[in-house]
């Protein structure tokens, strides 16, 4: 029952762990495929749509990890249509940022 990382890549992590082969995205990754989501909210993608129109290609194990943690954290829904970027931010937080200097 030994963990071992075999192999950091530009998209993902992998990771051995009893004989399968795990894939984690990167924080680069997560926040490629949230960008992408943001600008296409106007209506559901597909997976396979989502996958083929990302800038970087991603394996479909790593993008089922990033869309379930964005399901989770509440900025998608799964529809029978496929996927849909919900979130917005809460007016409160962009106003206490608009006044602020950024270093």
């Amino acid at each position: 029952m030994s963990t071992q990382i075999l192999q950091f890549k530009d998209t993902e992590v992998l990771k051995k762990d009893d004989d399968q082969i795990k894939r984690y995205p990167n924080l680069n990754t997560v926040l490629m495929v949230e960008d992408f989501l943001k600008e296409h909210r106007d209506m559901p993608m597909k997976i396979s749509e989502i996958r083929k129109n990302l800038p970087k290609q991603v394996m479909n194990q790593t993008l089922q990890v990033i869309l379930e943690y964005l399901w989770r954290s509440g900025k998608i829904i799964y529809g029978p249509k496929g996927v849909q970027w919900i979130y917005s931010e809460p007016q409160h937080l962009k106003k206490m940022f608009d006044d602020t200097l950024e270093i």
